[in-house]
């Protein structure tokens, strides 16, 4: 179907915000922040996605249905830094691609990787239209290049709808090189939670298929009573479901969970909002096989990465490694993810909460 595409330059983004492109109800801005980083803000009628177009193509921030879908943090805008915990507080982080997690003593990665705050050399926006309507879309190439080590192309893309309150994203990843490379990815999704919201999955509740991560990473200084925390969610694991204020997820909570689709190879996952109202993932393990829950309610980062869909679980190369969870990608090969989040009404939200009592009974 048609497109039109618009390759951006840092030129093109002041501290003005500027408009790039009106289509029917959909509108594309370019401004820069203090800090001096370029970002894009798309519209529809429903929210809005505020975008890093060369800053690691990441979702800065969402909202729709008249509230943040994004997570609270110490950071009110994005910083000029590669380093991650520098500039924390976005939607949607692109984690990987050689190594991806929390470094083990063994392991010399950056913290998730060198995609989430990765330097892109080119971005775009394109307007276009297909079978769901007509859309505006962010995309971008970067090349991460070693010598004797790794060659290889990222091309990410955030997809927003005409009239629709969720929104669309994904990733390729080609090797250039003549070898075969490791490819480890994690898509950081942090939502803000709300206070007795319910989490449904389609997962089996059980300690089986849900399973707290016990391991204490070494940026992470525990309050007495987590590792009991811990041990009880070990068993019973369903009491992280209700998202009541006093629930101990100080400074972090992460579960692996094993995940169900439907026919059609989707997972789905939902924080149901007390007014009926929900927060959605959806994703697909043929492509992202681990299912990673992060949770962290603390008075300066409040966020509920209910699903960060991944190729491996986030302990480090070298532990993933161990477990077999690093793929291989051959030479010439490209590696391809795509997935759909943001709000539901309460009618779209009961209709998921069906499909998912139906895929798992």
């Amino acid at each position: 179907m048609a497109q039109t595409k618009i390759f951006l330059s840092p030129a093109c983004f002041t501290e003005r915000e500027t408009t790039l492109i009106e289509f029917g109800p959909l509108t594309a801005t370019a401004f820069r922040f203090e800090s001096g980083v370029c970002a894009l803000r798309f519209k529809n009628e429903q929210g809005e996605l505020v975008l890093l177009p060369f800053q690691g193509q990441q979702i800065w921030s969402a909202a729709f249905q008249g509230r943040s879908l994004t997570m609270k943090s110490m950071f009110d805008q994005p910083r000029a830094t590669r380093t991650y915990l520098e500039t924390y507080g976005g939607f949607l982080l692109h984690c990987g691609a050689v190594a991806m997690g929390v470094p083990g003593p063994t392991d010399s990665h950056p913290l998730h990787g060198e995609l989430p705050n990765a330097p892109y050399q080119r971005a775009w926006v394109i307007a276009g239209e297909d079978e769901r309507g007509l859309y505006l879309e962010m995309g971008g190439s970067y090349q991460h290049t070693v010598a004797f080590n790794y060659n290889y192309v990222a091309q990410p893309y955030t997809r927003l709808y005409a009239g629709k309150s969720t929104f669309w994203a994904g990733l390729t990843v080609t090797n250039l090189k003549n070898s075969p490379m490791d490819l480890m990815y994690l898509a950081h999704i942090n939502f803000r939670p709300v206070d007795n919201a319910r989490l449904v999955y389609s997962a089996p509740y059980d300690a089986a298929h849900v399973r707290p991560r016990t391991s204490i990473p070494s940026h992470v200084h525990p309050l007495p009573g987590y590792k009991e925390f811990l041990a009880e969610l070990a068993v019973h694991p369903e009491k992280h479901h209700i998202l009541e204020p006093g629930l101990a997820f100080d400074p972090e909570v992460v579960f692996f969970i094993d995940y169900c689709a439907d026919d059609e190879g989707w997972a789905h996952t939902l924080q149901v909002l007390p007014d009926g109202s929900a927060d959605y993932v959806r994703h697909r393990p043929d492509q992202l096989p681990k299912g990673v829950r992060w949770i962290c309610r603390t008075a300066d980062q409040d966020a509920l990465g209910m699903i960060l869909p991944a190729t491996a679980e986030p302990e480090g190369y070298s532990a993933e490694k161990a477990k077999g969870n690093v793929q291989t990608l051959a030479a010439g090969a490209t590696w391809r993810c795509d997935y759909e989040m943001g709000a539901l009404t309460p009618a779209e939200a009961q209709a998921i909460q069906a499909k998912i009592q139906a895929i798992v009974g």
